[in-house]
C-alpha cells in the first residue's frame, strides 16, 4: 500500500494511505481504541522509512520481511525492531466490535 500505490503510483498521499491502513481499517472492523493514536487508544504504532517501505512477501515467500520498517509497537510495547521479533506477546486476538 505504502510503497506501491501511494510512493510509486501516487494514487493518493502516504497520509491517506496510513489512514486507510489503521484509522478506516480499525472503524471498519469495529476495533474500538484502534487506528487512531489518541489518549486512552492503545498504542500500535510503526515506525517507517516511507522512501523504502516495500513488501517483499510473495505467494512462494509469505513470510518475508517488508522493507524499510524500523519499529512495530504493539499495545505500547516493542513488538518488532529491524526485522527481528522483540515480543511475540506485545499483542492479542482482536475481536470485531470488542475493547480489545
Amino acid at each position: 500500500m505504502l510503497g506501491h500505490y501511494a510512493r510509486e503510483h501516487r494514487l493518493f498521499s502516504l497520509e491517506t494511505a496510513v489512514h486507510k491502513m489503521t484509522g478506516l481499517s480499525a472503524r471498519r472492523f469495529g476495533l474500538a481504541g484502534r487506528g487512531v493514536l489518541a489518549v486512552g487508544h492503545h498504542a500500535d504504532v510503526v515506525v517507517f522509512d516511507a522512501r523504502r517501505v516495500a513488501d517483499r512477501a510473495t505467494y512462494a515467500q509469505p513470510t518475508a520481511v517488508s522493507t524499510g520498517i524500523d519499529a512495530v509497537y504493539v499495545n505500547g510495547r516493542l513488538a518488532c525492531h529491524d526485522g527481528e521479533t522483540r515480543d511475540v506477546h506485545a499483542g492479542r486476538v482482536l475481536h470485531r466490535g470488542g475493547n480489545a
